[in-house]
């Protein structure tokens, strides 16, 4: 039987008095990264057994709000990325890809 591997990726979050966010730090020794600070994270975990996913979504409080819009931009582009990895879904991928280049336009993130 082959030797079972495990790997740990961990996030500390920093919250005020009132519990929000105000630093966010995550580790992933196996790649190299050791107390990184980030601004916000999106985590989404699929629960098999209920069929349904399960989301943690958090942001420090000095996040800035245009820095916020091209998080999610990119974040939308990468799960396009992952939806045609995933599925080979190449129709789905690329409407998915024009709605990220309408999201884009909309915000004026391309100027």
């Amino acid at each position: 039987m082959a030797k079972e591997e495990s790997s740990e990726i961990t996030l500390r979050i920093t919250l005020d008095e009132n519990r929000i966010p105000e630093k966010l730090n995550w580790s992933a020794e196996d790649g190299g990264i050791v107390d990184e600070e980030a601004k916000a994270m999106l985590l989404s975990v699929w629960d098999s057994k209920n069929k349904e996913s399960l989301k943690i979504d958090l942001w420090t409080k000095d996040m800035p709000l245009d820095e916020m819009k091209v998080f999610f931009h990119q974040t939308l582009v990468a799960l396009s990325d992952t939806f045609m990895k995933a599925t080979q879904d190449e129709k789905m991928t690329a409407t998915m890809k024009d709605f990220c280049s309408y999201f884009a336009e909309k915000l004026e993130l391309n100027a």
